[in-house]
């Protein structure tokens, strides 16, 4: 028996995948959340085999869930369902340590055997996810570039060791709606969403030193 955690902010979402699971003679929906912190709590204690994933959610998102669930050691398979197929959200899920990577308007049946080879181990990708991907690998690299201003990486910096939004606006003598603004600037440099994707990217791109 698999055992399943379904995660996502919309309770018809769930409650449409719970339905389809519930039918699977081989696969038990165990739990349900609406947050990546929710998640991580739940499946601590539930400890599933498989957690299908939504990746943007309020407060804590997909990504960061995945993130945490790996710190803690927990072992479950994460697919991630989602509407979003952009190249940054596949890479942050993939890198973060997600098994697979699913569009929300794949057929159940797809969805049930990327349930059952995710919880084998086996790496899922929905076909039009595969292909940007082979596309991205089969395209000369390029160097990184994202031409960050001195203050955007000054509040960048200050974002990878962890500072708020208000301790990065203290530091740097500026108010906290200009810190939001550097941040909004460099997310769309580095071509991410978030802050912890932020400071990967950077990493990447070997601008934190």
């Amino acid at each position: 028996m698999i055992r399943l955690m379904l995660v996502d902010d919309h309770p018809v979402v769930r409650d449409g995948l719970r339905g389809m699971f519930d039918s699977i003679d081989d696969i038990e929906v165990v739990g349900e959340a609406s947050d990546g912190e929710q998640a991580v709590l739940l499946a601590v204690v539930e400890q599933p085999d498989v957690v299908v994933m939504d990746l943007r959610m309020p407060g804590a998102g997909g990504v960061e869930a995945i993130r945490e669930l790996r710190r803690r050691g927990v072992t479950a398979r994460v697919l991630v369902l989602t509407t979003f197929d952009a190249d940054a959200d596949v890479l942050d899920a993939v890198a973060a340590g997600a098994t697979g990577y699913l569009l929300k308007d794949a057929p159940g049946d797809e969805l049930v055997r990327a349930v059952r080879s995710a919880h084998k181990g086996d790496a899922v990708l929905s076909p039009a996810v595969a292909s940007r991907l082979m596309s991205r690998a089969a395209a000369p690299p390029a160097v990184a570039s994202p031409g960050l201003s001195k203050r955007e990486l000054e509040v960048l910096r200050l974002v990878a060791a962890g500072a708020t939004n208000r301790e990065a606006a203290r530091t740097l003598f500026i108010s906290e709606t200009t810190v939001k603004t550097h941040l909004l600037h460099l997310f769309e440099k580095l071509g991410v969403r978030d802050r912890a994707s932020a400071v990967d990217a950077a990493h990447r791109a070997g601008l934190l030193g």
